[in-house]
């Protein structure tokens, strides 16, 4: 597993006084980066069953789009309706999901804005955390599960990079059949944390008053992936919805009720001068 690595690189800079500081502040992505990694030891069609047929019908009733032939969903439509430019662009914003967030939050460290860069990732982790929690409360198969293999659950299954291997053969770079390759679960569509990352870097990037060329771009690339998670077949429309009530709940939650713990907030403020 790909965290045994993360930790022996987080102990490294631990260890060494002028990386230790940096360290303590990477602790909140060391713990996503794990747990994220670790949810293979314990896959989540072991807790509950999977959801496959119901997704997708659901989706073909509220999002079906009309054809000729017959209803299909957005996914289906756009796996015969596609285009380069399209495919391109699908994947330079899929390839934005976690640098971006990652990168903004470097700049706020970097920056001195120890506070921002904080509150950005701790919201970064909890709602990752909610968002596994849904992940074993409803396993869920992507919709190109159901377009390749149909509505019966095959447990193992490996991950697939469906509408996004237009990118790798039109770039000849190979970078997603690498990343899904070594997906740790491929039954885990709902939410779609892809829709959550770079909105929770966009509502920061507002909390933390960056400049509105910022925010924007920040934006635009939030509604790339969220198109891209469905034209590329690796979501329903459902899951980014999911997604994004995800990111809302779990931002509120942390900033309303959380942080404003008097215990939390001495902790916080602790960890803000050890950073």
């Amino acid at each position: 597993m790909f965290s045994i690595y993360i930790i022996a690189l987080y102990a490294a800079l631990l260890v060494l006084r002028p990386t230790r500081k940096l360290a303590l502040a990477l602790t909140p992505w060391l713990v996503f980066a794990c747990s994220y990694d670790w949810m293979r030891l314990l896959p989540n069609y072991e807790v509950n069953p999977i959801d496959v047929r119901g997704l997708y019908d659901a989706e073909k009733a509220l999002f079906g789009i009309g054809t000729e032939a017959a209803r299909q969903i957005p996914s289906e439509y756009f796996a015969q309706h596609h285009c380069g430019i399209a495919d391109f662009m699908a994947g330079l914003f899929y390839l934005c999901w976690v640098p971006v967030p990652l990168g903004f939050a470097i700049y706020l460290y970097l920056k001195g804005d120890k506070k921002s860069y904080l509150r950005f990732s701790l919201a970064f982790l909890f709602v990752n955390l909610l968002g596994f929690c849904g992940y074993y409360i409803h396993p869920a198969a992507p919709p190109w599960y159901a377009m390749n293999y149909g509505f019966e659950p095959v447990l193992n299954t490996p991950g697939n990079v469906a509408g996004l291997g237009r990118f790798d053969a039109m770039t000849g770079l190979g970078i997603f059949h690498g990343l899904y390759g070594k997906n740790a679960n491929v039954f885990a569509a709902v939410p779609s944390l892809h829709a959550a990352y770079m909105l929770i870097a966009t509502i920061y990037a507002v909390v933390s008053r960056q400049r509105k060329t910022t925010v924007v771009i920040f934006a635009f690339i939030c509604l790339g992936i969220w198109w891209t998670a469905v034209y590329s077949g690796h979501h329903y429309i459902i899951d980014v919805m999911l997604g994004i009530a995800t990111t809302i709940v779990g931002i509120v939650l942390l900033e309303k009720v959380l942080l404003r713990l008097p215990t939390l907030q001495k902790g916080l403020q602790s960890y803000i001068a050890h950073i």
